[in-house]
C-alpha cells in the first residue's frame, strides 16, 4: 500500500497530493487568535467536512467548487480507514487565488470596532447609528490577504485586492477580482436566506477561490463551516450586544476570560463546542451528525 505525507498542513488540516487530484482532511484541531491550541474536538473534522459538502452541494449552479468526493472508498487505501472517514474530502487540484474573500452580512467583531471609531469598515462607509450585530443594508466584501502560518491576514480594498491578483495574474486581475467578489456576495446572499429559513444568522464568512486548468473560476477549500463563519441561532437575536453562535467564538469568549489558559481548554468547553457544531449541522441539513 502506498503510504502518503502531508504536503502542507495548515493549523487544523493537512492537504496530500494524490496525482491530478488533492485529498484535504479536516483534523480534531483547532484554533482560535491564530493559535493552534492543545486539545482536539473530537469528529470535529468530519462535521465540518460534511458541512462543506452539503453546502458546495447547495451552491454549485452559482459557481463550480472543487470537490468530487467525501466518500474514502473513490480515495487510495491508505485512506479508507478510521482515521480519515468522514473528515475526508478528494478535490480537484486549483491554482489558489492570493485573496480571502471575506463577506459581512451583519456588523460584529473587528468590524464593529471599526466602525465605532470610524464609521467605517475595511473602508466602507456604512449608515450612521448602526448598533453592535446589526443587519446591515447590502453584505458588504471585505477582502484581505492570505498570510502564512503564525502572520495575521491583512484588510485589503477592491482596488489592492486588483493590484495583487494583476500581479499574480497579468491582464486578468481585474476580471478575477470583481469575479470572486461577485461570487462571495452571490453566495452568502443565497446561503444566508436558506440558514436564516432554518433558523441560524449567517453574520459573516470567508470563501477562497482557484482558477481551473482552463482559467475558470472554481470554489475551494472550506465552505460555510463554525471554523470560517460566525453563526448565530435567530432565536433570541437582539442587535445591541454580542451573540450566542454557534462557531468557536465560544471558544475565543473562554481564552479571552481566561489569560493564563496556555491555551488549553477544559472537557466542559470542548463538550460544549462540538454540540454546538452538531445543533448547526443538524438545524442546516435537517439530519442528526452520525458519522
Amino acid at each position: 500500500m502506498k503510504e502518503f505525507s502531508p504536503i502542507k498542513e495548515g493549523k487544523v488540516r493537512e492537504v496530500y497530493d494524490n496525482g491530478d487530484s488533492l485529498i484535504i482532511v479536516a483534523t480534531d484541531r483547532i484554533s482560535a487568535f491564530d493559535v493552534i491550541l492543545k486539545n482536539k474536538v473530537t469528529k470535529k473534522g468530519a462535521i465540518l467536512t460534511q458541512m462543506s459538502k452539503f453546502w458546495f452541494d447547495f451552491t454549485k449552479d452559482i459557481v463550480p467548487n472543487h470537490m468530487i468526493s467525501v466518500d474514502v472508498k473513490d480515495m487510495p487505501e491508505y485512506f479508507q480507514t478510521e482515521r480519515f472517514d468522514g473528515n475526508s474530502m478528494l478535490c480537484k487540484k486549483l491554482k489558489m487565488i492570493p485573496v480571502e474573500c471575506i463577506v459581512r452580512g451583519y456588523i460584529t467583531g473587528s468590524g464593529w470596532e471599526s466602525y465605532k471609531e470610524t464609521g467605517k469598515v475595511c473602508g466602507i462607509e456604512l449608515p450612521e447609528g448602526l448598533k453592535e450585530s446589526d443587519k446591515l443594508p447590502e453584505p458588504i466584501y471585505t477582502p484581505t490577504t492570505k498570510a502564512d502560518l503564525g502572520d495575521h491576514d491583512e484588510h485589503i480594498t477592491l482596488e489592492e485586492s486588483i493590484e495583487i491578483l494583476e500581479k499574480e495574474f497579468p491582464g486578468r486581475g481585474e476580471e478575477y477580482a470583481n469575479k470572486i467578489k461577485d461570487c462571495t456576495i452571490a453566495l452568502y446572499k443565497k446561503c444566508a436566506e436558506y440558514a436564516l429559513s432554518k433558523g441560524i444568522i449567517i453574520a459573516d464568512t470567508k470563501f477562497e477561490f482557484g482558477l481551473d486548468e482552463n482559467g475558470n473560476v472554481v470554489l475551494g477549500d472550506e465552505m460555510l463551516t463554525p471554523d470560517s463563519s460566525r453563526f448565530w441561532p435567530q432565536e433570541g437575536y437582539k442587535p445591541g450586544q454580542g451573540q450566542p453562535s454557534f462557531d468557536k467564538q465560544f471558544v475565543r469568549d473562554w481564552l479571552k476570560a481566561n489569560p493564563d489558559s496556555d491555551y488549553n481548554l477544559p472537557d466542559e468547553v470542548l463538550d460544549k463546542t462540538v454540540s454546538k457544531y452538531k445543533e448547526a449541522f443538524l438545524m442546516l441539513t435537517g439530519k442528526e451528525f452520525d458519522k
